[in-house]
């Protein structure tokens, strides 16, 4: 375990929850709204998980006026400083020259930097054009953080006792630079835990209030030497468990989370931050299962949501999105009789799709999903909007239940894949300890 106090060699003498640190995200397209600002959601998640919280996210316009501003206010009362944007080759890329002008700085240029950018331009085949050399500047009192997925590097100022770190803003470059190169170099300097700072479990299928109150008398037998936060997400509640006064171990902390587990049962996922995805691979992977799906309402985000998962061909046979009834016929043998009769919104058709899924593309599992995810569907009375059917096709059976979320229509999707994928995790968790599949599913059929 870190030492609450940094060592010698850091910029910053402050105990670990006292370093203030603030995040400047940089761009236009922020505050224009065309590009989402998960740079806060990212950073402040990492941070957090090492014991420091984000004290102020500030959102700035890519003028350097307005970036010299901001940097001379934040630079006076942040310990650690960072930066998102701005990095690149174009004319709107101000943040490095602004940054410069509020620490009195020289640009240098890096040949090292350059030939980083040259390599990365002669790997895809393209012409580097002059400007972006401007990219291959550096602070003279200051190092680079190379990028390998980009031609912007980051950039590392330790200066009036304070820390600033430059990221470039594509998150696909920011977020490796930030956890590989970024993080350890923090906690090298005591300005953060080079652990997790709190044990977390993951829940699904149990709301916010319940889980609290499931749990409450474990938490009460350790009084205020115990924090306790939950965080809410669609189907699913994140519950963490730390000791800010330092009176539970680290050891003590996981004997607790243990305790809520057993207490939990079923409604407990896993330790840590693995989605359902991860969790439903894991268990599929241990019992040589192989997964199918076919999808109508969430249009391909339960695929998705296995194959973002490294070595997905181990347990994910493939899926299909059918939105029309002939797609739905000719992909997957779904009978005319049951459209005609049922609707492709129903238990029955749930079922047929899942069934077919699982033996068109050689799967000993399947998970189908139909329904109604709005607004401009679905029947006022027997399935309004947010009418989901799931069916689960298994080596014990093939099983369908309704489910109702209503919503907007980006929730009811995010919501029928978690429900779809907490009802395969549960199966798996069954089949392994021997338990087969009863009835006590709600809205089950064979």
């Amino acid at each position: 375990m870190v030492s609450s106090q940094p060592p010698s060699t850091s910029p910053v003498s402050k105990p670990v929850a006292q370093v203030r640190y603030e995040l400047l995200t940089l761009g236009d397209e922020l505050l224009l709204g065309l590009t989402a600002n998960t740079h806060l959601t990212f950073i402040g998640q990492q941070l957090g998980r090492h014991g420091v919280q984000l004290q102020r996210n500030i959102t700035l316009t890519d003028a350097a006026a307005a970036i010299v501003a901001q940097l001379r206010e934040s630079w006076a009362r942040a310990d650690v400083v960072i930066t998102t944007g701005g990095l690149g080759p174009t004319c709107d890329d101000r943040t490095r020259e602004a940054v410069a002008e509020v620490l009195g700085q020289k640009l240098v240029f890096d040949p090292e930097t350059e030939r980083a950018i040259a390599d990365r331009f002669e790997k895809f085949g393209r012409k580097m054009t002059p400007n972006n050399l401007k990219q291959a500047y550096k602070f003279e009192r200051g190092e680079v953080l190379p990028n390998a997925n980009g031609t912007a590097p980051g950039l590392w100022v330790e200066q009036d006792g304070k820390v600033l770190c430059m990221l470039p803003g594509p998150p696909n470059e920011l977020h490796p630079l930030f956890t590989e190169q970024v993080l350890p170099r923090l906690a090298q300097r005591g300005l953060l835990l080079d652990h997790e700072a709190y044990v977390q479990l993951r829940t699904a299928g149990v709301g916010e209030s319940a889980l609290e109150h499931k749990l409450q008398p474990v938490f009460d037998r350790q009084g205020d030497a115990l924090e306790v936060a939950f965080c809410a997400h669609a189907g699913q509640v994140d519950c963490r468990l730390s000791s800010p006064s330092g009176r539970l171990s680290e050891a003590q902390l996981q004997q607790i989370a243990a305790e809520c587990a057993l207490l939990l049962g079923e409604d407990f996922v896993c330790f840590g931050h693995d989605s359902l995805a991860q969790t439903c691979a894991d268990l599929l992977r241990a019992s040589d299962g192989m997964l199918a799906v076919v999808e109508t309402a969430t249009g391909g985000m339960l695929a998705d949501a296995f194959t973002n998962i490294c070595g997905a061909a181990k347990f994910f046979a493939g899926g299909c999105v059918c939105y029309t009834h002939d797609a739905m016929s000719q992909l997957l043998d779904l009978p005319e009789d049951i459209l005609l009769q049922h609707g492709a919104v129903s238990a029955e058709s749930a079922v047929a799709l899942a069934t077919g899924a699982a033996e068109k593309l050689g799967a000993n599992h399947a998970l189908a999903i139909t329904g109604f995810a709005g607004p401009c569907s679905g029947s006022k009375a027997e399935n309004p909007v947010g009418t989901i059917f799931l069916a689960l096709y298994s080596p014990q059976g093939v099983w369908a239940k309704k489910l109702s979320y209503p919503g907007p229509r980006a929730m009811v999707k995010q919501r029928a894949v978690n429900a779809a994928l907490d009802w395969l995790r549960r199966e798996l968790l069954r089949a392994r300890s021997g338990e087969c599949m009863t009835s006590r599913r709600l809205g089950s059929m064979q």
